[in-house]
């Protein structure tokens, strides 16, 4: 599959999802009582469209641009870091469960990676791929990780045990 096809399908999938997770939010109305938690489904939306945004900067930037798809990634990822370094910070006073703290820490390590190869791509060149390919596996990990949250929520009766 070439790069701008895989970016296009990505980012309609990670817009799909934002939206089916703000069904599943909206039915589920006991979840935005407790501000914990209203801050972990703030996250998991995040894991969904700032994806989603990269994927859209990649097709505009492409291989053709990559200092537009690069900088893209970089300053999302630096949010979407941010953003999570932020949860985490609150999840100690706040009773976050493990499993939901340590994935929230895989996800500022992804994001992490993705700022620096946004910044030097050129590190991933013995892996054989470039470095829009590379951010694209980490993407699809980091979505991955969205999942995870999700299904957490969704077949645990009570998430914050």
């Amino acid at each position: 599959m070439d790069v701008s096809t895989f970016y296009a399908l990505f980012s309609t999938t990670c817009f799909t999802l934002t939206g089916l997770w703000w069904n599943v939010v909206r039915s589920r109305r006991d979840w935005t009582s407790n501000p914990a938690m209203r801050r972990t489904i703030g996250g998991i939306y995040l894991s969904f469209l700032l994806p989603a945004m990269m994927g859209l900067f990649a097709q505009v930037g492409g291989t053709e641009n990559p200092l537009l798809w690069r900088l893209s990634f970089v300053v999302v990822a630096v949010v979407g870091g941010a953003s999570m370094v932020r949860l985490i910070s609150r999840a100690r006073g706040d009773g976050t469960p493990a499993t939901i703290l340590w994935t929230q820490i895989a996800a500022v390590a992804l994001y992490v990676a993705i700022a620096v190869i946004g910044v030097a791509p050129q590190l991933v060149a013995p892996l054989g791929l470039t470095g829009i390919q590379i951010e694209a596996l980490l993407l699809i990990v980091l979505v991955a990780l969205g999942h995870a949250l999700v299904w957490r929520f969704l077949v645990t009766e009570n998430v914050e045990e």
